[in-house]
């Protein structure tokens, strides 16, 4: 270990794992083999996986050591390729990871639909957990967090951390923004529902100053090649890489913010 806490961190973000993705998955989706390359590229050049909660104990501890060249590996949603086709590549290399869950899209007793493609079932979770792979909530049905009202919010976090916590044993620390919304409401709301970290976008490298509950992820696409996976390990040629979701990311925030202020005046009428 060396004194590295202070150094930017590259949070990759995955969703599906997959050779035939649905067609909703298809752009977020990694093939099987492109994402054991990855992994292969992360071992070669010396970058030691931790989980979220590791990284935001290390960040909490000012001054604790990192790994020279830390990164996380994180995983949405919960596709049922993570176990098929990631988890035995993380476990020949030894790596750590994050998977957050949509519990209410996983296969099982607290199936409510909308799932995107094949997902995860409960005993796939646990044998993730059980091999290391740290499991964090990622909201019970999927929705934009920051358009819901305070008692719809406070029950989708709710329902997820208690069901992951019901079906292993152990409640979840690290949390994932449905679409990478938040704001400073649903960020209080999750540090009050006993989330220790929580993970948006952003398409940057994380850094301690960003804060517990806003570390930002690059996001790993079927199109991503070997020599931009490279950058995003990097950190080089982000704002380039990524223009074209952060003008879209600019957009819609203006128009959820605009949704926002509509609700507050009618039910301010009402």
């Amino acid at each position: 270990m060396s004194e590295t806490s202070g150094r930017p961190v590259p949070i990759l973000m995955y969703h599906s794992i997959a050779r035939l993705p649905s067609e909703a998955t298809h752009d977020l989706s990694v093939s099987p083999d492109a994402f054991a390359h990855q992994m292969e590229v992360l071992g070669e050049r010396g970058f030691t996986p931790l989980t979220t909660a590791q990284l935001a104990a290390a960040w909490r501890a000012r001054g604790a050591a990192l790994p020279e060249r830390p990164v996380l590996i994180t995983f949405d949603d919960g596709y049922e390729g993570v176990h098929r086709h990631a988890l035995p590549v993380l476990a020949e290399h030894g790596f750590a990871s994050t998977l957050f869950v949509t519990t209410g899209w996983l296969r099982g007793e607290h199936y409510t639909g909308g799932s995107l493609d094949v997902m995860l079932d409960w005993e796939q979770v646990r044998e993730l957990a059980a091999s290391g792979v740290e499991v964090g909530s990622h909201s019970h049905t999927h929705p934009e967090l920051d358009q819901l009202p305070d008692e719809k919010l406070w029950l989708e976090l709710c329902r997820c951390r208690d069901i992951v916590a019901d079906e292993l044993g152990i409640r979840p620390a690290s949390f994932a923004y449905p679409y990478g919304y938040s704001s400073r409401r649903v960020r209080g709301l999750v540090r009050e529902a006993g989330f220790g970290q929580s993970v948006v976008v952003g398409n940057t490298l994380a850094r301690r100053t960003q804060g517990p509950y806003a570390l930002r992820r690059v996001t790993v696409r079927r199109s991503t090649g070997a020599e931009e996976f490279e950058r995003l390990l990097e950190g080089r040629a982000l704002t380039r890489m990524f223009a074209r979701d952060h003008a879209l990311t600019k957009g819609y925030t203006m128009v959820r913010r605009a949704r926002q202020v509509r609700r507050k005046a009618i039910s301010s009428r009402v």
